[in-house]
């Protein structure tokens, strides 16, 4: 995405005022495109095989389409009607024309097109295409000196295909055989000290293209506030071809694969009788195995089952788009050959949802967007068991009267849901949102979510100022009021947001933002123990930006939250992005942050703990420091030719001290052990709660830790004909640790600089074939 002179061709061939094509080309020949959908939210994921050029001369420049009917699904009728729309950015005034526009203080974008006619006898080609690939690879990865599994260097190749059918009129055929994904930019390194799951975006192409068909909970809206709220995600394609989920047992060496492999996927997605949207996904990824050695012998284990995943969509919208409803069904069900897999892994679950919304005045002012949905996972008694104490649910809680472990349980079900309203005209904004996740809801088979017994809410609105003034082109001033519950009735989040933002005449602009919350209740702290109190805390963000047209951007921005001198985070981060050439431009990221605050450690049993429930929840100050930054470059050598850089290197570090332990429930009150109670030798603390008490010692590794890695890639991509593309990709990954917890940047980057280092050549070439 660059910043410069372009010319826009907005499509809507189903004509149902909610969805479309664009189709873009800049000054200088690059072409790019996307889709809309929910009337005004773009998604480029989506890649049409079209041509365009541009020619140039004294008096400006032009461009010209070619856009293939195979590339467009839409619907056979007499006349035809689509819907259609034009855009030109002039960049050195940041100057958008089009043929219709949506004002400032309005929503909507799609339901404002004008009307193509006059095009008769065409309709939706039946195409095939086949996208066959063939790629070679060179792996020089670190590995022991004694590995009998793994070596300096490894060579591989593989093929597989892609294909794309239009079927009938309006659908499109998506499947793929033996995918690769080698070409795709690598995720960034995470220090994750939190009890619940890191999420990553998706990245691969097969999965991407089309995926806002399945997505779930939206339309209508087109804004959704949310406070101590994360809508779960029904479907998180990054399940498909996850790491392997089963435990290894003791080894010395072993080789367990990176991710379980996708035998094949297929989707069908696209538009049936004008106004029921569609879309239907299965795939199905291998058993596998890891290999390991222990005392000299070698065996093989099963670590991921054979697995059949499938998520069906449908909506439909009412009176062009004034109502709409829909709903989504989920399924995985794995085939166990090793029963003890069972242990570790559910058998199967299923998901339903239904979702819509509806305008509540003619003029689509208010909008009222809901979803409602409803969960069930089966497995054995030692996966429900694992499954119910797990960071999602923590049903042994021991001062929970709404939950509680069933060790006999084969299953586990739950519901969820939400309502929002939210005002799309004016300059008076409206959001309120009501929502409710049950401690039994669970989708992380085929979907994701970080927690469950949730009751949650927001009242939030404001004001924008959509009319240039003496200062600003644009401002708003917003405040919500949140609040969050657990089922039990503990309130467990409540508090004040407010923000100013601003973009001034001289294309500048920033944004701040101030927030606060009263003395509430944790029920996740102690990881499963009884509930704790968050003591009252302020928030405080602030940004600011430069004007994107200049070679040279900055962007500044500075966050934190303090509960008092000595328990508060913060944060500053930074970018740069330096235009080097009409063709060239690199950015960085820098980010620094500070965690001073209470962090866990562990737990131990301990019966003469009685005002913790027969427990010890232990505790330790930490003074964290992460410093980390992303590297970008982007060189367009021709349109059809480009290069790609990404590199992140991350620094962090996190020292324990003052180890304590919850004094009693309900409470942000600890005992701190004394430190003639703590001894430490050969990397092991060992605590004696009470001294020469009868209470036992307990030991645990040192948490100490410094952190270092780099990772990243390079990619050249050559679309040497239309649709068909030349990848050459290297991958590099290095990183050490020690358990030090002392910060040091010159330290961090001489032991990098040294540090044994993964190096992964690629070679890929896919081939276009319309038939």
């Amino acid at each position: 995405d660059t910043e410069s002179d372009d010319f826009v061709a907005y499509l809507d061939p189903y004509h149902d005022h909610r969805s479309g094509n664009y189709f873009g080309l800049n000054a200088a020949g690059t072409r790019y495109d996307g889709v809309y959908h929910n009337d005004s939210w773009s998604d480029d994921s989506w890649d049409g095989v079209w041509q365009g050029a541009i020619s140039r001369d004294e008096n400006g420049w032009c461009a010209e389409f070619r856009i293939p009917f195979s590339q467009l699904r839409f619907n056979l009728q007499s006349p035809v009607v689509w819907g259609i729309n034009f855009k030109r950015y002039i960049s050195r005034s940041a100057e958008r024309n089009l043929l219709s526009f949506t004002p400032k203080n309005e929503s909507g974008f799609i339901s404002r097109f004008w009307h193509l006619v006059g095009m008769e006898d065409i309709a939706p080609s039946h195409y095939v295409e086949l996208l066959p690939y063939a790629r070679g690879k060179a792996a020089y990865l670190i590995h022991d000196a004694g590995d009998p599994f793994n070596r300096a260097s490894d060579y591989s190749a593989a093929a597989g295909a892609d294909l794309k059918m239009g079927v009938g009129s309006s659908l499109v055929l998506n499947a793929t055989v033996n995918p690769d994904f080698g070409q795709v930019e690598v995720d960034p390194a995470v220090v994750n000290l939190s009890d619940v799951e890191s999420f990553y975006e998706e990245k691969r192409p097969f999965f991407i293209e089309g995926s806002k068909t399945f997505e779930f909970g939206y339309g209508g809206a087109s804004d959704y506030w949310g406070f101590n709220w994360s809508s779960p995600d029904f479907f998180y394609s990054r399940r498909l071809g996850r790491a392997p989920q089963g435990g290894l047992p003791d080894y010395d060496y072993a080789k367990v694969p990176e991710g379980a492999n996708i035998i094949g996927a297929a989707k069908l997605t696209g538009k049936l009788n004008g106004n029921w949207n569609v879309g239907s996904l299965h795939a199905v990824t291998s058993l596998e195995h890891a290999d390991i050695e222990y005392g000299g012998e070698r065996s093989e284990v099963q670590v991921e089952p054979l697995t059949y995943y499938s998520v069906t969509r449908a909506q439909k919208e009412i009176r062009d788009g004034f109502r709409g409803i829909g709903g989504i069904v989920t399924a995985t069900h794995r085939f166990f050959d090793d029963q003890s897999l069972k242990a570790d892994i559910n058998s199967d679950a299923f998901v339903g949802g239904v979702d819509g919304w509806s305008f509540l005045d003619q003029n689509k002012t208010y909008v009222l967007t809901g979803w409602g949905g409803m969960s069930h996972v089966q497995g054995s008694t030692e996966r429900m068991i694992a499954l119910q104490r797990s960071s999602r649910h923590y049903f042994q809680r021991p001062d929970a009267a709404h939950v509680e472990v069933d060790s006999s349980a084969t299953s586990l079900s739950g519901y969820g849901g939400r309502l929002l309203l939210n005002k799309e005209k004016g300059n008076v904004l409206l959001n309120v949102g009501l929502g409710a996740l049950s401690p039994g809801f669970d989708v992380n088979d085929l979907g994701f979510m970080y927690r469950t017994d949730l009751l949650n809410s927001h009242f939030g609105g404001g004001y924008q100022w959509t009319k240039p003034t003496k200062w600003t082109r644009y401002a708003n001033c917003l405040i919500a009021l949140y609040g969050s519950s657990d089922f039990g009735g503990h309130v467990t989040g409540t508090g004040f947001w407010s923000s100013v933002r601003a973009n001034f005449l001289n294309y500048y602009g920033g944004q701040i933002s101030v927030g606060g919350s009263p003395k509430t209740t944790n029920i996740t702290r102690t990881r499963g123990g009884p509930r704790t109190t968050n003591p009252p805390g302020i928030e405080l963000s602030a940004n600011a930006y430069s004007d994107s047209r200049k070679p040279w951007v900055f962007n500044l921005g500075s966050y934190g939250y303090m509960v008092s001198s000595s328990n508060w985070n913060r944060g500053v981060w930074a970018s740069v992005e330096w235009k080097a050439a009409s063709n060239i431009s690199l950015s960085l990221s820098p980010e620094i942050s500070w965690n001073h605050g209470l962090q866990w450690v562990d737990s131990f049993e301990d019966p003469l703990a009685t005002e913790t429930y027969g427990s010890r929840y232990v505790f330790a100050k930490i003074r964290q420091t992460e410093l980390s930054s992303s590297l970008r470059m982007n060189w367009t050598f021709t349109p059809r030719l480009s290069l790609q850089l990404y590199a992140q290197p991350l620094i962090s570090s996190g020292k324990y001290t003052q180890f304590k332990e919850l004094a009693r429930p309900n409470s942000y009150n600890f005992r701190r052990y004394p430190s003639e109670y703590v001894h430490f030798s050969n990397g092991t603390y060992t605590i004696d709660p009470d001294g020469s008490g009868p209470a036992q010692f307990f030991e645990f590794s040192q948490p100490n830790f410094d952190y270092r890695s780099v990772r990243g890639n390079v990619i050249l991509r050559w679309e040497y004909l239309p649709g068909s593309t030349l990848y050459f990709v290297w991958t590099h990954g290095r990183s050490d640790s020690e358990d030090r917890g002392r910060f040091n940047v010159e330290r961090s980057l001489d032991r990098l600089f040294v540090a044994d280092s993964d190096n992964i050549v690629l070679v890929k070439a896919t081939y276009w074939v319309s038939l």
